[in-house]
């Protein structure tokens, strides 16, 4: 017997309460959710329920644990990967260890991609349900290589800070490829995603047909869609090798050679939310971006 789904089922990937313990097919995903994740089981919990209120497109969920313990041994973890796995959503949780860097972790993950774009995704945020559908309306719209929702952390709700949302430039047109450095103008962009600058942003914008807009960005943190094929030709984050195993950054840097052929862009509003947890990565000397550069200026 295979799967007919009824009511809302009909319409969405995702498989309702009703059809949980029917037997189906398995789907075949057009986004690969990549999550890294080290020591932050409930952290975790909490974004993987944020997956499981995305109706489409259809997903699967890679995570890349480089825990002390198994995250996949946390109750509150194992609920909602049989949640997923309940709604018809893939879901792998991969120990890789030893720990040798964000950047490899992340490129560990885009190896085991298959799906036509990846959302790479920390593990201490939460997703509004429809956010991935904007984004994947968002990034074929475009035809940009990626887009991102910069994460919102709520708690800044009341802080408004028209001085840094002043920066904010929507993309009138088709996304260009831009190149962004520490010393461009573009630089300067960042200040759009700090506290809830994005939040205060989309309560200003004017509805449109488009439940998204894109803006012009310095990089995006912690929830970045891309088309994989843009992001393996800009080299993904092989550059893990020219690195030591504590630095930050990495994802900056990945972002920015993508944007330098591709384009990238922001979208409004972002249904990202940052969970507030102190940073796992409290060590910040080294950033990937200057690393790199001060490596290839003075590599003879």
């Amino acid at each position: 017997m295979t799967d007919a789904p009824i009511g809302r089922d009909a319409s969405i990937s995702r498989r309702t309460a009703g059809a949980w313990a029917r037997e189906h097919a398995q789907q075949t995903p057009r986004v690969d959710v990549l999550i890294p994740t080290r020591d932050r089981p409930s952290a975790l919990a909490v974004t993987l329920a944020g997956l499981a209120a995305q109706d489409d497109p259809p997903f699967a969920v890679t995570i890349s644990d480089q825990s002390v313990s198994p995250v996949s041994d946390d109750a509150a973890v194992a609920a909602m990967v049989r949640v997923l796995r309940a709604q018809g959503r893939q879901v792998t949780a991969l120990r890789h260890t030893p720990p040798r860097g964000m950047a490899e972790q992340r490129q560990f993950l885009l190896m085991q991609a298959s799906a036509e774009h990846v959302l790479f995704l920390d593990d201490d945020v939460w997703l509004e349900p429809g956010s991935l559908r904007r984004m994947c309306d968002a990034l074929e719209t475009l035809g940009c290589g990626f887009v991102g929702m910069a994460v919102q952390g709520l708690s800044y709700l009341g802080d408004h800070r028209p001085h840094e949302q002043a920066v904010y430039e929507p993309w009138d047109g088709p996304v260009q490829p831009e190149h962004v450095d520490r010393d461009s103008p573009e630089f300067a962009r960042h200040k759009l995603h700090n506290a809830a600058n994005l939040v205060h942003l989309a309560a200003e914008l004017t509805p449109d047909a488009r439940d998204w807009h894109a803006y012009k960005i310095a990089w995006v943190g912690g929830c970045v869609l891309y088309r994989t094929a843009c992001l393996l030709e800009a080299g993904g984050f092989e550059f893990w090798r020219d690195l030591p195993d504590v630095h930050v950054g990495e994802d900056v840097l990945a972002e920015w050679r993508v944007m330098e052929r591709y384009g990238g862009a922001g979208i409004l509003p972002s249904g990202a939310v940052h969970l507030e947890l102190p940073t796992t990565l409290p060590d910040r000397e080294v950033e990937a971006s200057v690393a790199i550069a001060r490596r290839i200026l003075t590599t003879p």
